[in-house]
């Protein structure tokens, strides 16, 4: 009587039957991998600016506070971005006829605002509060990177929301005194573990971080 399948059927069924397995797997481990690349996140792309201006300069350099430029950042969700004439706070005496400059000019000139491209970008359904994160002992650079030694702004962080819900999970690991939120230069001690659950008790009040409300309204 003849063989009614091939010797390599029974090789390519199995074949058939590890790839429902497997290839499934490898698709969402693929998706999930696209999903955390810096093409999707943003992550540590620098954008180009109509203005090349430089962090690492103003604030690692000359030792300008975060806040003389983001004015809203204590008491508004959104930080802001300085209006041209405080640039030309120091720019009408310095550096004035630099051709990098020549944007800031023009805008002042002109009347029109100078038009940045924004590098920390998150999905319109996300509400995120500057003003609050301060206010509880999260300095800027735990989010925006060690931006006193950046020569051009990039974003730092991958701003996903499993990236935020771990901070939120454990706030205390991020937590810092609300004197050094703006110091660019300040570090975590090796006793961060036990000062960061007393900031948490002191700042937070027992608050619900992980509640979907916080950032989803």
């Amino acid at each position: 009587m003849p063989h009614l399948f091939r010797p390599v059927a029974d090789t390519a069924a199995r074949s058939v039957l590890v790839a429902i397995v497997v290839v499934p797997l490898l698709a969402i481990g693929l998706a999930y991998w696209v999903s955390a690349s810096e093409h999707v996140t943003g992550e540590e792309i620098t954008l180009d600016q109509p203005v090349p201006f430089s962090h690492a300069h103003h604030v690692g350099g000359l030792g300008l506070d975060c806040r003389y430029c983001h004015t809203g950042v204590e008491t508004s969700p959104v930080a802001g971005i300085p209006p041209t004439h405080t640039c030309m706070t120091c720019h009408s005496q310095l550096y004035t006829q630099t051709a990098m400059l020549a944007p800031i000019r023009k805008s002042l000139a002109e009347g029109h605002p100078i038009h940045w491209n924004k590098v920390n970008r998150l999905p319109a359904y996300v509400y995120f509060d500057h003003s609050i994160h301060v206010a509880k002992g999260i300095g800027c650079t735990t989010c925006h990177g060690d931006v006193a030694n950046m020569p051009l702004m990039r974003q730092a962080a991958p701003l996903t929301m499993g990236w935020c819900l771990d901070c939120h999970r454990n706030p205390a690991a991020k937590m810092r005194p609300v004197s050094e939120v703006f110091d660019p230069h300040w570090k975590f001690p090796d006793d961060q573990a036990e000062r960061g659950v007393i900031l948490a008790h002191q700042y937070l009040d027992n608050k619900h971080l992980t509640d979907c409300s916080i950032c989803h309204r």
